[in-house]
């Protein structure tokens, strides 16, 4: 219950963290079962409010991503939106860098930074194209 107490987990992450204190795996199973059926552990839960926290910082693919590796399923991962993603770049891209684009330089490594933190491709190119002060093409 401290896990839970402390944040929302995944089914597969709590399962994890709980294994080396269950006496039997099928101890663990039942526990974990009684937990979903009281809704004290949720996929869905667990997966809307990774993706809200991660939103600040990092675009749908990444989170989408890190989804699939805390054990969360495609059918939940999938309901990730990349709604509003183009704000959330423009909003990254404010907090870090405070002047407009001023070369092809600075344009490339403005685009890794936007491709390391999940974005789409169309998402950054609208996102920069946004503080550019040179032609792209």
């Amino acid at each position: 219950m401290r896990y839970l107490a402390r944040r929302e987990h995944s089914r597969a992450e709590l399962a994890r963290k709980l294994a080396p204190y269950a006496e039997s795996a099928d101890l663990l199973e039942g526990t974990l079962r009684e937990l979903e059926r009281s809704k004290l552990l949720s996929n869905e839960r667990f997966a809307e409010a990774r993706a809200r926290w991660m939103s600040r910082k990092y675009g749908a693919a990444r989170i989408r991503h890190d989804l699939k590796s805390k054990g969360v399923s495609d059918d939940i991962v999938s309901g990730v939106s990349g709604a509003h993603e183009l704000e959330r770049a423009l909003d990254i891209l404010k907090r870090k860098y405070h002047e407009q684009v001023s070369s092809r330089q600075e344009y490339a490594r403005r685009a890794r930074f936007l491709q390391s933190r999940g974005f789409s491709h169309d998402t950054i190119r609208s996102a920069l194209s946004s503080s550019t002060n040179f032609s792209e093409e």
